[in-house]
């Protein structure tokens, strides 16, 4: 079997949506769109070309950071395997649909600007945040006059926001 791996810029088009297998392995997944845009050198004007659907697949520690994450709407870059599935509808109609089985995503940061929350990270590797490992030796104290933190339980991983 061949594996065609490969990553596409595009967008989440639908909610994500988690559910459990039939050996109680969860998985989430979505569809997204891959739209081209090009200029047309003698007029200068944008043009849309085609749109490429697929849906997404994530499993395993996806799971967690894509449904804390992704929401309908989000600029993402996704990579991981490509395969087709065939099936027949149930009008009788031979159907074939393209997937991702995700091994990567992440936000795309030429159409948005993502908030890490690296809380999450710090206390993945067993290094509780604010003990002064891995911290920048030349860090002044905190601005007065900066934001206070988010609470922790309230943020999620990244936060999208839009720059055009």
């Amino acid at each position: 079997m061949y594996e065609t791996h490969t990553a596409v810029v595009g967008t989440v088009i639908t909610i994500p949506a988690k559910r459990l297998t039939n050996s109680g392995e969860e998985v989430i997944s979505f569809r997204m769109a891959s739209n081209t845009r090009r200029r047309d050198q003698s007029t200068g004007e944008w043009t849309d070309g085609g749109t490429l659907y697929l849906t997404v697949s994530c499993w395993r520690r996806l799971v967690a950071g894509v449904g804390a994450t992704l929401m309908k709407g989000d600029p993402i870059i996704a990579y991981g395997q490509l395969r087709t599935n065939e099936y027949t509808t149930r009008e009788g109609v031979d159907r074939s649909d393209l997937e991702m089985r995700a091994s990567a995503l992440g936000p795309d940061l030429a159409r948005c600007i993502a908030k890490l929350d690296r809380s999450a990270r710090a206390g993945q590797s067993g290094q509780e945040p604010g003990t002064g490992q891995g911290e920048d030796p030349d860090a002044t104290s905190p601005d007065p006059d900066a934001e206070p933190a988010p609470d922790a339980a309230t943020e999620s991983v990244f936060e999208a926001v839009s720059v055009g």
